[in-house]
C-alpha cells in the first residue's frame, strides 16, 4: 500500500460520514447510505472488526455491523444519537501519520469535524488499521477519540 491510496481512501471516508447526513437533511434514506458507507469502508462483510467509536461511554465498541451502523444513525444502542447525522459540513485531516509495512498498514492522525450550525470544530485522533481487499483497502480497526 502507498500512501496516495491512504489518502484517497481517508477522503472518501470523510465525504462519506458527510453524504450520510446530508442524505439526512434532504430527507433520504440515510440508513441505505449508511450501510453503504459501511460496506465499503469497513471489513465487517469479510472478518471480524475492532471498532472503538469516537463518542461511547456505556456500550464502548461497536465490533458488528449492526452496533457500528447504530452508532453512525441510531439505532439499538441507547446513547447513540447518531453521529453521521449531526450534520458535519467539513471533515478536514489535520495530521496523518503512516507505518507502511508489507502486511501491516496503519493510519494515525487527527480530523477535525465542522458541522452545518456551528463554527465550533471537534477534533476527534483516530487510528486505523487496514486491510486490503479486492483492489481496495477497508478498516479491519478503528479507535477513535476526542481530542480536548
Amino acid at each position: 500500500m502507498e500512501s496516495k491510496q491512504i489518502d484517497e481512501f481517508l477522503s472518501s471516508w470523510c465525504k462519506g460520514v458527510i453524504e450520510i447526513g446530508k442524505t439526512h437533511l434532504e430527507g433520504g434514506d440515510f440508513n441505505q447510505r449508511a450501510v453503504h458507507f459501511l460496506s465499503t469502508h469497513y471489513a465487517f462483510d469479510e472478518m471480524d472488526v475492532l471498532f472503538k467509536p469516537t463518542f461511547t461511554k456505556q456500550a464502548v465498541f461497536r465490533n458488528n455491523i449492526k452496533d457500528a451502523l447504530s452508532y453512525f444513525v441510531g439505532g439499538d444502542i441507547s446513547e447513540d444519537n447518531g453521529f453521521a447525522l449531526k450534520p458535519w459540513e467539513d471533515i478536514q485531516l489535520e495530521e496523518l501519520n503512516l507505518l507502511l509495512k508489507t502486511d501491516l498498514t496503519v493510519a494515525m492522525g487527527t480530523l477535525n469535524f465542522k458541522p452545518y450550525d456551528s463554527e465550533e470544530t471537534t477534533l476527534v485522533a483516530f487510528t486505523f488499521i487496514f486491510v486490503r481487499v479486492d483492489e481496495g483497502l477497508k478498516i479491519q480497526v478503528h479507535h477513535s477519540s476526542p481530542v480536548s
